[in-house]
């Protein structure tokens, strides 16, 4: 498994990856100020480049504008000089470009979950236009796509189906020793 420094000890980017609900921005936020780097969310850096919702640009221009802006941020928070933690988008695994690109730049973690559990911290939630009027269902669906290629990208994987985002956090620390 790939370590959290590359050649010449320089610190490299901690990007989480998983599926909508999984806690990318809960602990990515906490991850960052642990580890004193800046935290990027590549769902926000989307609204500001496009200077609109995900929902809003999903029912104006359709998914793969949305697709497009998401590559350009997730492109631009990894060309950062400064280590930060970035938080990626769910579906950016889908494209092998942003795969590649995370490989090459951060150290990728995974925050596993099942869709059963994941389908309550995302019922209720509007800006996701993915999950329909069935989040269930959506999410499952999601993961039989994305699940593979979460586990393809990644050199570390945390399960967060239970414990706080605390105990994630600690447990990415820890295998960053």
């Amino acid at each position: 498994m790939a370590t959290f420094k590359a050649s010449g000890d320089r610190p490299r980017h901690v990007v989480l990856v998983g599926m909508m609900g999984a806690g990318k921005t809960t602990v990515g936020s906490r991850l960052a100020r642990r580890l004193d780097r800046p935290f990027v969310d590549s769902d926000v850096q989307v609204e500001r480049r496009a200077a609109r919702t995900v929902r809003q640009i999903f029912e104006t221009e359709g998914e793969a504008a949305f697709r497009a802006i998401e590559s350009e941020a997730l492109a631009e928070a990894l060309a950062a000089e400064e280590p930060a933690v970035i938080a990626a988008a769910g579906g950016t695994v889908l494209d092998p470009v942003n795969r590649q690109r995370m490989k090459d730049c951060g150290t990728v973690v995974f925050l596993e979950a099942p869709p059963e559990a994941l389908a309550p911290r995302v019922g209720g939630d509007d800006h996701r236009p993915l999950l329909g009027t069935d989040p269930a269902t959506a999410l499952r669906a999601m993961d039989e796509t994305r699940h593979h290629l979460y586990r393809e990208v990644a050199d570390h994987i945390v399960d967060v189906t239970t414990g706080s985002p605390d105990d994630v956090v600690d447990q990415i620390m820890e295998l960053m020793k």
